[in-house]
């Protein structure tokens, strides 16, 4: 692979040592399924999960961007606990910039909720479905198609997609003029609604004590400094995993670990079931109450 001032280095580094999955390998993943996976990272603040040692070494989340050479694209976003003060993030438009990243031995990319040229305008909405042990992916499944319901009565439309873990990610794309205010209030009532109607299933507060058992859906990720895993990223996992998107007729009847090569053919096959979130355009209902179900 030859692309204008970027070398790639320690290639044969094993960074999953139970599946022997090299940096390479990764690197590999990356450039091919980027035709899917750049457009959800274009014009977003990047945050990392860097893993250069391997999973099993030490890892960490990384906002500002490490010493980017003069052709990576970069972006000043204020900070959460001071406007007056902001950070340096990475972002990712092209495949040479995605390589480069890679190439930190950055495993996991996560994106903020809203583009450089509108920091205050969020795009989409986000409910993380968590499961509590020994709840697991059928519970995060069942809530996952109340909430799409639910979220069909209200006139809106949304995309869903495994965390790569045990989780599952439904995205309300909105691509309007919204704050981060409204979408996380509107976030968090649904989240309270649904918890109220099924209390036996879910949770919509994260206390370790109250999620045994249920899935938590987790609202507080709308906020302009908090991010979420790309679709398509890679995770830092026992073994390499993707958090793939899924077509609603799969939710349910589904894996939800899928490996680099499955996600590849998937895409080969079907296309990108999460494009919608790049394209549809919605309004957050001003009713409340919320119906009930």
């Amino acid at each position: 692979m030859s692309l204008p001032d970027l070398v790639l280095t320690n290639l044969d580094k094993v960074l999953w040592p139970r599946t022997g999955f090299r940096k390479g390998d990764m690197v590999e993943y990356y450039r091919r399924i980027a035709p899917a996976l750049l457009p959800h990272l274009a014009g977003r603040p990047l945050v990392t999960h860097r893993s250069p040692d391997g999973v099993e070494g030490k890892g960490w989340f990384q906002t500002r961007c490490p010493h980017p050479p003069a052709w990576l694209r970069t972006a000043m976003v204020p900070s959460g606990a001071r406007r007056d003060e902001a950070y340096e993030y990475c972002v990712v438009d092209d495949l040479r910039s995605l390589l480069w990243i890679a190439n930190l031995g950055a495993i996991e990319l996560h994106r903020l909720l809203a583009c450089t040229d509108r920091l205050e305008v969020p795009t989409q909405v986000v409910f993380d479905l968590d499961p509590g042990p020994p709840a697991g992916l059928a519970a995060c499944s069942e809530v996952a198609l109340r909430l799409r319901d639910l979220l069909a009565t209200l006139g809106l439309r949304s995309v869903v997609k495994t965390s790569g873990w045990a989780g599952i990610h439904v995205v309300v794309p909105l691509n309007t003029s919204h704050t981060f205010e409204a979408s996380k209030r509107f976030a968090r009532a649904i989240a309270t609604h649904l918890a109220t109607q099924y209390p036996e299933l879910i949770v919509d507060r994260p206390a370790q004590a109250l999620r045994h058992g249920k899935a938590f859906i987790d609202w507080s990720q709308n906020s302009r400094t908090r991010s979420i895993v790309a679709p398509y990223s890679l995770r830092a996992a026992e073994i390499p995993l993707v958090s793939t998107p899924l077509a609603w007729e799969e939710v349910g009847l589904t894996a939800s670990f899928f490996r680099p090569q499955d996600v590849l053919g998937r895409v080969a096959e079907y296309g990108d079931p999460f494009r919608a979130a790049l394209e549809m355009e919605q309004e957050l209902p001003a009713d409340w109450p919320l119906p009930r179900t």
